[in-house]
């Protein structure tokens, strides 16, 4: 039994803020319902490659973007735009929990598929939307993209190597890190919202901005700034605040020196053999490491290339001084401790029974996570959710008005992982 097991989640979203907050309420029980337009589906569907390989290891048409953040869901095939498709969802919004939606703002209103339509239908309903803006101010109509957010956000101006350094300028960071975000967010503020529904009987409204989750996730760059007046740069892989904590090139490859405290930098010190530095007064406290942090570097990166990356991982490991090599994806799915901690998992696919996925990193102990299907085909379970609304007369007359596609098979005959 999950968590959320009992709770239906009406998915409108589409891309990965939406869907990653709707594949997190579906990792823990909940029924997660995901609209997609009839012969086209969700956007992310088409951005490939890669797309998932089938079972001989041919490319399918299924995207590796979209099986990212749409297992255990169930996708249903109905066009909004017409009225029969704009009532279907209603049906479902009746019955449901929770709406998610990212649509631009006040878009769905049109439809009669907006906040206020649906919970005068149905006053439990807890609906969260997310847009790029938010539903006021003067850019609330503009679509939002997580690249344009990270850039307007200052994001990009604390990401990447400084202006006066080889391959100097602004970077986005090499995941899509404010829709994650965002959908991490918005599935906090859901469960708060059901869990106040359990006490008052009523739903409520989530206004869901990824400009705002950004802003707030600059976290202590932020208050680095409101503190001093002035705005943090970009700095590479250096730490504002403290120092040692960067990337260092050994004699084969780089690596990783997080030294959080002066008892850290002690340790550090003792373990690479350069107790000296430790009667440095430049360097005995953090506060003065940070003031000389060019003379420390340079020392510390010449002293670095004299032996390979092993050796200093190692030495400096066994003081307990935070430490890593970096890796490659690759790499990294392939780290003992990720392996053991069974962050890829299988999960077959209609299409490959040996298909895997990310897992979700949520270990609870009474009420796990569980990997009930992979990210469905478009319309795959059409059927399976609109027959508890429609007759299979119905459902076949829908479908050959367009209204919906995909498999139009009754509860009974769909099968379900």
């Amino acid at each position: 039994m999950g968590a959320l097991q009992g709770i239906r989640v009406l998915d409108l979203s589409r891309v990965l803020a939406g869907p990653w907050c709707g594949q997190i309420l579906a990792d823990l029980g909940a029924e997660v319902i995901k609209i997609e337009r009839p012969h086209v589906g969700d956007d992310t569907r088409m951005w490939g490659p890669p797309w998932m390989p089938d079972q001989e290891g041919n490319a399918t048409r299924e995207s590796g973007y979209f099986q990212c953040a749409n297992r255990n869901k169930y996708s249903v095939a109905v066009d909004i735009a017409s009225a029969e498709g704009q009532e279907l969802i209603r049906e479902i919004a009746k019955t449901a929990d929770v709406v998610i939606e990212n649509y631009k703002a006040g878009s769905l209103a049109k439809y009669g598929l907006d906040y206020a339509s649906l919970s005068a239908l149905n006053p439990k309903l807890v609906y969260c939307s997310i847009t790029g803006f938010g539903q006021d101010g003067p850019r609330a109509e503009e679509p939002g993209y997580d690249f344009i957010i990270q850039g307007m956000s200052g994001l990009m101006s604390i990401t990447g190597e400084s202006d006066d350094r080889p391959g100097g300028g602004a970077q986005k960071v090499g995941v899509a890190v404010v829709d994650i975000q965002t959908g991490l967010y918005a599935t906090i503020a859901i469960q708060a919202a059901l869990w106040s529904c359990q006490q008052s009987g009523r739903g409520q409204y989530i206004d869901m901005s990824l400009l705002d989750v950004q802003v707030a996730a600059l976290a202590n760059q932020g208050m680095n700034y409101l503190s001093s007046g002035v705005s943090p740069v970009r700095m590479g892989n250096h730490h504002p605040n403290i120092v040692p904590y960067q990337t260092f090139k050994a004699k084969d490859k780089e690596f990783i020196i997080a030294c959080g405290n002066d008892k850290q930098f002690k340790d550090l010190c003792m373990a690479i053999d350069l107790p000296e530095l430790l009667q440095d007064s430049r360097f005995q406290r953090n506060q003065d490491r940070v003031k000389h942090r060019d003379e420390l570097i340079a020392l510390l990166s010449e002293y670095f290339l004299r032996k390979n990356v092993k050796d200093w991982v190692d030495a400096i490991h066994a003081v307990k001084v935070p430490v890593g090599v970096i890796n490659s994806i690759e790499e990294a799915l392939a780290e003992p401790q990720v392996q053991h901690r069974g962050m890829v998992v299988d999960v077959p696919h209609p299409l490959n029974d040996r298909f895997q996925v990310i897992a979700s990193p949520i270990k609870l102990s009474e009420t796990p996570v569980e990997y009930r299907h992979a990210p469905p085909q478009l319309g795959q379970h059409t059927g399976f959710i609109l027959s508890r609304f429609k007759t299979p007369e119905q459902l076949a007359a829908l479908q050959a008005k367009g209204i919906i596609d995909g498999s139009i098979h009754s509860l009974a005959d769909e099968t379900v992982a």
